[in-house]
């Protein structure tokens, strides 16, 4: 079946709701969950019985969720985090250790560039940083022998378009792990269909939509019967799992080497949340994805002098031969704005009437935010020119509104800056 956004209307709506019973997702608030003997309670424990055992690695609610973005994802399974670095620092725990080494290709939320470059570095665990054509260093990273590879499948907030296919025949040439950070385009990019072997996501983003949940998740293939990257020698220290658990592993290397000892574990009220935006998701990322093309349009038509607007969509962005090849659906939610200077970008962001100013993106509503003054104030300059932002730098995530509103709403503030 041809997995476009009436397929996932109906995946989304049909898995998170019920038929018989309560039709809305149910929370379970429990910490704790009773046996029915001891011989259960052994199985829970082994991994050989499918029932909860504590809350810290899960409970039904968060088990609903993570089937319904796992069927999303086209993933064998996923486990859900109380945050989107939840989930990332859940798969670089479990799979990385001191003298270990991850290769990180294109721009990087700052959250992200600092778990690697700063707290899994504190921790003996090295890192490589390249842009996201840089083949040269990437091929030989991966011969080197480079434990796992790190991208978003859009650059947040640089929005860098990497070449995922290549990227993951390299890494499957290679025998290496690759996550994609699939935050900014969900539906619209399958990472695991083109050669992933985890999708990481903040669900507070575009999965939800509505700013109430905080949380993250990660999608886990199948562990293959033949030819698996997990059991080449670099993998060692998880091959006793694999051996064990089989197609499922990757779930319980997780499970055992991360969320039990770490508890990055979501909330049930979180995950009930979260897929109540599930259920709307296909519809708010074709509408948004259609609205960033038009107002980054308009924008670059009548901008004045002084403000210029960024996004793959737009003839002059460096990566707009892969956006028409590669995104055929959108990019996602974000588009940038540079006003040269921090003041001339702050005026520009308080003249604004109906957009909000906040830290996050793929909201229902237009978001926008100065970057050198907010999530990369502590960056040295080096780091933001390579990160993709400098003083007049300003992020945009673009909502439901009318995109021809929103437009005008950028274009009067612009004025005001003059």
């Amino acid at each position: 079946m041809k997995k476009d956004f009436d397929y996932f209307n109906t995946l989304l709506v049909q898995n998170v709701g019920s038929k018989v019973g309560p039709i809305a997702p149910t929370i379970v608030p429990s910490a704790a969950f009773g046996y029915e003997d001891a011989q259960q309670a052994e199985g829970i424990f082994a991994g050989e019985v499918n029932a909860p055992l504590y809350a810290r690695v899960g409970n039904p609610t968060n088990a609903k969720l993570e089937s319904v973005v796992a069927k999303m994802e086209g993933g064998f399974g996923a486990i859900a985090t109380s945050s989107g670095m939840g989930a990332i620092s859940t798969v670089t725990t479990a799979f990385l250790r001191a003298g270990d080494e991850v290769l990180c290709i294109g721009g990087f939320f700052g959250g992200t560039y600092t778990l690697i470059n700063e707290t899994m570095k504190r921790f003996g665990v090295s890192n490589s940083f390249c842009d996201v054509d840089d083949f040269g260093h990437i091929e030989a990273k991966l011969k080197a022998g480079v434990k796992m590879v790190l991208m978003e499948s859009v650059g947040n907030p640089s929005l860098r378009l990497p070449d995922i296919n290549r990227v993951a025949d390299l890494c499957t040439v290679h025998e290496t792990l690759l996550v994609i950070d699939n935050t900014a385009t969900p539906l619209i990019v399958r990472p695991l269909e083109l050669g992933a072997d985890i999708v990481v996501h903040s669900s507070t983003k575009n999965m939800s939509g509505h700013s109430a949940a905080l949380g993250g998740i990660a999608v886990f293939r199948a562990v293959k019967e033949e030819n698996e990257k997990l059991l080449n020698e670099k993998y060692a220290d998880v091959h006793k799992i694999v051996k064990k658990m089989e197609k499922k592993a990757f779930i319980p290397i997780c499970k055992k080497r991360a969320i039990r000892d770490m508890g990055m574990t979501a909330n049930a009220f979180g995950s009930f949340l979260t897929m109540l935006g599930l259920e709307t998701l296909a519809l708010r990322v074709e509408r948004i994805n259609k609205s960033v093309e038009r107002i980054a349009a308009i924008l670059n038509e009548k901008l004045p002098e002084g403000v210029s607007v960024n996004h793959p969509s737009l003839a002059h962005n460096p990566d707009h031969a892969r956006y028409l090849s590669d995104f055929q659906q959108g990019c996602g939610p974000l588009l940038s704005l540079n006003c040269d200077t921090k003041e001339r970008a702050f005026k520009l962001l308080n003249s604004l009437k109906l957009v909000t100013q906040t830290a996050n993106i793929g909201d229902n509503r237009t978001l926008a935010l100065h970057m050198t003054s907010t999530i990369y104030s502590d960056f040295d300059a080096e780091t933001r020119t390579f990160l993709g932002v400098d003083e007049g730098f300003i992020r945009v995530s673009i909502g439901l509104e009318d995109p021809e509103s929103i437009a005008e709403d950028f274009l009067q503030a612009a004025k005001e800056m003059i």
